[in-house]
């Protein structure tokens, strides 16, 4: 499983036109799953996440995390996390986890969050968005786990 967490002042994530989630002062997390992901990965990185010190405190070092700024986060399913570019000059997504396991997980991962009282919103899977983000700082972090 594969992470951008990107710490933003907004984020916006709109289909056809619409707007479908949008956040605050918080994180957007632009989500990959492989095959081979599940529970355990999702679970690591909600934690992580929630916990991860990139918010400044009142002396403006980065010392605060998720939780403690009170932030809210937006999570995209984003498939081309995996894209292979070792061969040619189109990426190839094979390394990425089909539908019917990437987007349960998704929806798991986001409850995970809520369940650790950050304010979530999703995008739509599988569809075509447009994603705006208004990155603080800039901060842009990632992480993954196996």
């Amino acid at each position: 499983m594969r992470v951008v967490v990107q710490r933003v002042s907004e984020g916006r994530v709109s289909v056809a036109g619409e707007t479908i989630g949008e956040v605050g002062r918080g994180v957007v997390i632009l989500v990959g799953i492989g095959p081979q992901d599940g529970e355990a990965q999702a679970e690591y990185l909600t934690n992580k996440i929630a916990n991860l010190r990139i918010f400044e405190d009142e002396e403006g070092k980065i010392n605060r995390s998720l939780l403690d700024v009170g932030g809210a986060a937006l999570v995209v399913s984003q498939f081309t996390l995996y894209a292979d570019t070792r061969k040619g000059r189109r990426p190839s997504f094979t390394a990425a986890a089909p539908p019917e396991i990437a987007e349960p997980l998704v929806e798991r991962f986001a409850k995970m969050l809520r369940a650790l009282g950050v304010p979530t919103q999703t995008g739509q899977f599988g569809a075509h968005m447009l994603v705006e983000i208004d990155n603080n700082g800039p901060v842009t972090i990632w992480i993954e786990r196996d």
